[in-house]
């Protein structure tokens, strides 16, 4: 095979990559020379379907490789058998990385993606060139306490009386508890939290072409096993990531966050804290946008990837 054809095929093969006995879902953009990177997807129980549809290609263009892929026991990859851990996770990472011969990439953690991109950097810091940190929790129970706050604020503004009261009786639930979890994000889907009120003409057209797309069923699709695996594995919803973002700091790893201002997860004391953590020429807060900044944001996302 020819070098143009290899490289061809590389820009729109869609690889099922297989690891031991198990496939997990893989498929790349790019040229194979370019810069690798990794998109890491939120969740758990979520997949990497909405990069894929309306950023990877693009972000190939702008000269990367790159590859997304959904965790094992999740999206396309659900059928495959999951122990939901950080150490299958961290093993299946540095699977799909060997696999190309990537020395060290570029690491994309969107959302829960981010602590995924933590732990692996952790583990394998030879191989990981930096961190990119999209809408990414360093604790989730700060965001859990700003998301019930803000939540009740709503609640009286509207004089929504019934909501106020679920919202007190959240308070009062077991923090540590999956429902506390989950019911803390429901109230912040049921309020807009993940989306901008004001989206940018950009962003508008960029959502409506992906509803075309054949991977439209999988954008709001979510599992419930996957979190009940992480929660009860890893206890993930009570994590605080501040000492391991530290000591990878201290290690000379570069880390960048690219935050939304309207990103209702996260309160603006939260981003000042990321901000001390790997300064602040290294966040970015983006104004018009949401949780999704690769569709918020997707040039000014771009453009800080490039610059970086």
């Amino acid at each position: 095979m020819n070098k143009s054809l290899h490289l061809l095929l590389l820009l729109i093969i869609t690889s099922i990559a297989s690891f031991g006995q198990s496939e997990i879902y893989v498929k790349t953009f790019g040229e194979g020379h370019a810069k690798p990177i990794v998109f890491l997807h939120g969740g758990p129980g979520y997949n990497s379907a909405s990069f894929e549809a309306s950023t990877a290609e693009a972000l190939a263009q702008e000269g990367y490789f790159v590859i997304v892929y959904d965790r094992r026991g999740e999206g396309r990859s659900a059928e495959k058998k999951a122990a939901y851990t950080f150490d299958q996770t961290i093993h299946d990472l540095d699977s799909i990385i060997t696999s190309y011969k990537f020395e060290k990439v570029s690491l994309i953690g969107h959302s829960f993606g981010g602590m995924v991109a933590t732990k692996f950097a952790e583990a394998h810091p030879e191989k990981v060139e930096e961190i990119v940190y999209v809408g990414a929790p360093v604790n989730l129970q700060k965001s859990f306490r700003h998301i019930i706050s803000t939540c009740k604020n709503l609640y009286i503004e509207k004089g929504d009386s019934a909501n106020l009261k679920y919202a007190e009786m959240l308070e009062k639930m077991d923090t540590t508890s999956l429902m506390y979890a989950s019911y803390s994000f429901m109230h912040a889907m049921s309020n807009g939290f993940y989306s901008p009120k004001n989206p940018s003409e950009a962003s508008v057209k960029l959502m409506q072409s992906i509803q075309t797309s054949p991977l439209k069923n999988y954008f709001s699709k979510m599992d419930q096993v996957s979190p009940m695996g992480f929660w009860k594995n890893e206890g993930y919803t009570t994590l605080d990531l501040t000492s391991n973002i530290a000591n990878l700091r201290k290690k000379g790893l570069k880390i960048i966050g690219i935050y939304g201002r309207e990103d209702g997860l996260y309160s603006e004391a939260q981003i000042n804290d990321l901000q001390s953590l790997i300064g602040a020429e290294n966040v970015f807060y983006l104004d018009n946008c949401s949780h999704s900044v690769f569709i918020d944001q997707q040039t000014e996302f771009f453009k800080i990837l490039s610059k970086n």
